[in-house]
Order: C-alpha cells, then sequence, then structure tokens
C-alpha cells in the first residue's frame, strides 16, 4: 500500500525487453537508503518488487498485465518516473490509500493557470474495467502516476485536478504535457462499497436494473450491521 505522497523523481536508466515482459532500471536516491530485495516501491503508480539493489539504482520486472494497463509501456531511458516506498503503519496517511493496481490510462487534454494553482484536464482513454468513471466523484480522491489528487471537476470520462506549485514541481507532471498519458487508480474504498452494496460479481458489471434491484433503498442501521459495520 501507498499513500501517493511522491517521495522522489527517479529516471529510467535502461529498458530490457524480455520476451513478453520488461526489466526496467531505476535511478533513485532519496527512496534507496533504506530498500531492500523485494520490496515494493510505487513506479508512476504502479506497485513494482524491487530484484537487485545497487548505490543508486534499483531493478524491477514488469509483467505483461502491468505493460497492457499502464504507461510504462512506453518507458524508455532518462523518463522520470514518480517513486514511493510501500507505506508503514506506522507511517502518516498523507494522501490516501493507493493499492499500486492501476485501472487505466487518461490523457491530458488541457492545462490551465489557476491563480498560485494549474488546473489540469483528463480524459480516460484506456480502462481495464468498464466505467472506471463511475468512481470518479467531485472532491473525491485520485492517484495519477500515482500522486495522491483531489478531483476538482468530473463528467463522464473527464476529470480535472488542481495542481498546486510544490505537487508539480516535485513531481512528472512538471514535464507533462497535453496528449501524454497518465496512470490513474480510482478510490479503492468506492469500489468495496460498491461490492457490498450490490453484490458484485468481478467478473460482471451490473446493468441498470440489476442495481436498481440489489442496491437496497433501506440502508438502515439493520443494513449496515450486516455487511458489517
Amino acid at each position: 500500500m501507498f499513500t501517493g505522497i511522491v517521495e522522489e523523481v527517479g529516471k529510467i536508466k535502461s529498458v530490457s525487453q524480455e520476451k513478453d515482459s520488461i526489466k526496467l532500471t531505476i535511478s533513485a536516491n532519496i527512496i534507496l537508503d533504506d530498500v531492500k530485495l523485494g520490496d515494493s516501491i510505487s513506479t508512476n503508480g504502479v506497485c513494482l518488487t524491487v530484484t537487485r539493489v545497487g548505490k543508486d539504482f534499483f531493478v524491477a520486472d514488469v509483467m505483461p498485465e502491468t505493460i497492457r494497463r499502464s504507461n510504462l509501456r512506453y518507458a524508455k531511458p532518462n523518463t522520470p518516473v514518480n517513486l514511493e516506498r510501500a507505506m508503514r503503519l506506522a507511517d502518516r496517511l498523507g494522501g490516501h490509500i493507493v493499492s499500486g493496481h492501476v485501472d487505466g490510462l487518461a490523457k491530458i487534454v488541457g492545462r490551465k493557470m489557476e491563480g498560485n494553482a494549474e488546473v489540469f484536464s483528463f480524459q480516460i482513454v484506456e480502462q481495464v474495467e468498464s466505467n472506471i468513471d463511475k468512481y470518479i466523484i467531485e472532491k473525491g480522491s485520485i492517484a495519477v502516476d500515482g500522486i495522491s489528487l483531489t478531483v476538482v471537476n468530473c463528467s463522464g470520462s473527464d476529470f480535472s485536478v488542481s495542481i498546486i506549485p510544490h505537487s508539480k514541481e516535485n513531481t512528472v507532471l512538471a514535464v507533462k504535457d497535453k496528449g501524454d498519458y497518465v496512470n490513474v487508480e480510482t478510490d479503492i474504498i468506492g469500489k468495496y462499497v460498491e461490492k457490498m452494496l450490490i453484490g458484485k460479481d468481478d467478473n460482471k458489471e451490473p446493468n441498470n436494473d440489476e442495481v436498481s434491484t440489489r442496491v437496497s433503498p433501506q440502508l438502515d442501521m439493520s443494513r449496515l450491521r450486516e455487511l458489517g459495520y
């Protein structure tokens, strides 16, 4: 688990193609202080396992599923990436709960200044599960390339976030522009709530009739106790 608070921006040193997977060597400094083999590091929001550690780099394998789901498919030498070590239970949760399992890709469709902040507009263009936009709500949390951000506006597959100077300058957003792709992970809590309320089958997207039938209108104390609250 991660918090979406980027610790440093690393750079991809090399990309090795290995049949259906790739091996990334990533340069870093801060996050390597206590990293050991087998640790998890969020790389642009993707949870990767460390397979080798050097003085100023680490190596991780990217499996086919991750290549299909994330912008790591476009990785090349000198590409900057957001890095964050896995959270400790004693740490502050400065952002929100981020699993490191990307839901899909979004394209940057706009950037505009608004006072001291910059508003980034996105459009979801690829998604693993259909209709992930239903988990994106105004003032809700979303991870963009592993950065914990708050949704300012959302409509269908479009959403926007407001970035303060510190967040932009200390993440890959500093070098992102219109047309670039970012990894998107929606708030995991919303997914669990949906499954508990409608008994969602993981392999089947419920239609409108099922939702209206299975979501109980009587969400009272009895129903909450039944759900384990």
